[in-house]
């Protein structure tokens, strides 16, 4: 009986860390690694167009499940293609391992063909990155890259030159127990009583979330009904705490709306819940901050707090809340959800006015359409720019929903790879991509995997022939727009002469029926929806601080936009405010 390769044997433990699917492209010194999934049935080889795009996809798999997922990359050039993907992920905290295979070992250091050192190169991107340089090593820095990634929740690289991998496995190889999961992390009691005494003395009190209250939307709710406490949230947070939120009061930032700048701004107590919000220009420097947070390094790097509280939210909202005294006054809370709803009914005014007519079609439009038609359990994955503006303020969350994109890194290109890995979690659930035209193009390739593997993914393309972010950039730099614009071709077309649904929209009354139809189709679709690249955003609350990040970032208020559906539950809201 042959022995077990050293590749063999890293697909092995791979399969027992629970990874089912590696991401790449396939290439000489990757080979042995490759060969060796080909006769392993528990797990399988996704070819992809780019190895960017193999990252991507990993790390909206690993974002999706909170397990680890992995990709590949062949030595050099392919394995450099994979960086821009991993800083998403690491970024984004998703774990996710990445296999970065290396040049011949007898020649790592004489400037070989394709040589790099994928080992210094990822250090910036992941919380781990090593060479194995001998057969002996592998098992044991492969468990430690697996804890790395899933202990700390980001990205692991290991690199493995292509004749190592192809050598025997060392015998009596040990199996080593692998960490698969995440402890629940709760403060000690000093700080929780710290900080209910703190609560108990603030008149007016605000939560702030991000994706860390992700799991709590029930110990979020049960504390803000105690004390009385407008909810805001950051983008990251939108689909953990907007839905079911009787406090909710809109989000901050470069994309918010509603009351959230005001009930930060005007509380005499903001507790940070789960959040790394970047943006400290929109948070208040003359109230008392208190942050919570399961990641220590977050405590404190964005505004100076009072008090930091290292803590899942979840955990130490269980702990908390039974030691507040509840408040008895509604009065700050209820005037923040008032002008939430006089915020939102002000702009949805402006996108009412005929819209449904108007031609190039306002993407407003097509988002609040795609909102309705869209199946309750879908995942959006959301391309960087104007596709993050739509998406926050017209898709809503239900506790079913997911929203993916690239929130924390903001790369181009992000949408349609993270689709391709939250369909192969599950070919039954609705995933749709809110593509640009820019980042559509940019890994366009990728478009061809759908069609090899008949996947099912919905591409929405907000195609207004443009770079509008940049544009709008520009704007507000005094700077005349240039460079910004596409000469685009009709990419229905291609996607039907690459084998899949492809339908174009120019005009309003045609998008519902095309989005049904799209949606209504077994394999990959794309509706090619021609919007109006005059329809830009600014953000409602500006200083000259904010406009001098603004590159960095993404947009905020919508011209002449609505919200969706968000006005619907801001209603509601206000019709059960109690009346004494």
């Amino acid at each position: 009986m042959p022995k077990q390769t050293v590749a063999e044997q890293f697909v092995a433990i791979l399969v027992r860390a629970g990874v089912q699917r590696l991401y790449g492209v396939v290439g000489d010194s990757l080979n042995p690694v490759v060969d060796a999934i080909r006769r392993n049935p528990a797990i399988e080889w996704i070819q992809v167009r780019h190895e960017e795009t193999a990252a991507f996809a990993a790390g909206a798999e690993a974002q999706l499940t909170g397990t680890l997922a992995a990709c590949a990359g062949s030595c050099g050039p392919g394995n450099l293609h994979l960086i821009n993907g991993l800083f998403d992920a690491h970024r984004s905290m998703a774990p996710v391992l990445a296999l970065a295979s290396h040049i011949p070992s007898s020649e790592i250091g004489t400037s070989f063909f394709q040589e790099t050192h994928p080992d210094r190169l990822f250090s910036e991107c992941s919380h781990y990155s090593e060479l194995i340089s001998s057969r002996k090593q592998m098992p044991r820095v492969m468990q430690t890259a697996i804890q790395h990634a899933i202990g700390q929740s980001g990205v692991a690289v290991v690199s493995l030159p292509g004749d190592i991998a192809a050598e025997p496995a060392p015998e009596r190889a040990i199996e080593h127990a692998l960490v698969t999961a995440r402890p629940s992390v709760r403060p000690g009691d000093a700080e929780i009583d710290t900080l209910a005494r703190m609560i108990d003395e603030a008149g007016k009190v605000t939560l702030f979330c991000g994706s860390g209250t992700a799991g709590a939307h029930a110990e979020v709710m049960e504390f803000a009904e105690r004390v009385k406490s407008p909810i805001g949230h950051a983008l990251r947070g939108k689909e953990w705490i907007q839905y079911d939120n009787p406090y909710d009061v809109g989000m901050s930032g470069l994309l918010g709306y509603g009351a959230a700048y005001e009930a930060t701004h005007e509380c005499d107590l903001l507790v940070l819940l789960g959040t790394d919000f970047p943006y400290n220009a929109f948070l208040p420097d003359d109230v008392t901050i208190v942050q919570i947070d399961v990641r220590p390094e977050h405590l404190g790097r964005r505004c100076k707090l009072d008090l930091a509280v290292w803590g899942d939210v979840r955990e130490t909202l269980r702990c908390l809340t039974p030691k507040v005294r509840p408040k008895p006054s509604r009065t700050f809370l209820d005037r923040m959800l008032k002008k939430h709803a006089d915020a939102l009914e002000g702009v949805v005014k402006a996108y009412t006015r005929k819209v449904e007519k108007r031609t190039p079609i306002h993407p407003e439009y097509v988002a609040a359409v795609l909102d309705e038609e869209a199946a309750d359990d879908a995942v959006f994955t959301v391309d960087t720019g104007m596709c993050n503006v739509w998406a926050a303020r017209y898709l809503s969350p239900n506790g079913r929903r997911r929203v993916i994109g690239s929130f924390s890194h903001g790369s181009m290109a992000n949408a349609l790879p993270q689709a391709i890995g939250a369909q192969f979690l599950d070919r039954r659930r609705q995933v749709v991509s809110l593509s640009g035209d820019g980042g559509f193009s940019m890994l366009m390739g990728d478009f061809l995997t759908l069609v090899q593997y008949d996947l099912p993914v919905k591409v929405v393309l907000f195609n207004n022939s443009s770079l509008g972010m940049v544009e709008l950039e520009m704007m507000v730099s005094g700077l005349p727009s240039y460079g910004t614009t596409n000469r685009n071709p009709d990419f229905a077309a291609i996607a039907r002469a690459a084998g899949a649904h492809g339908v174009r929209v120019e005009k309003p009354k045609q998008l519902r029926g095309a989005l049904r139809e799209a949606f209504g189709h077994s394999g990959p679709a794309l509706v090619d929806v021609v919007t109006d690249p005059h329809a830009l955003s600014i953000p409602p609350k500006i200083s000259a601080e904010m406009v001098s990040g603004f590159a960095l970032s993404a947009g905020k208020m919508v011209l002449e936009g609505g919200v969706g559906r968000m006005v619907q539950m801001a209603r509601s809201n206000l019709r059960n405010i109690p009346r004494v």
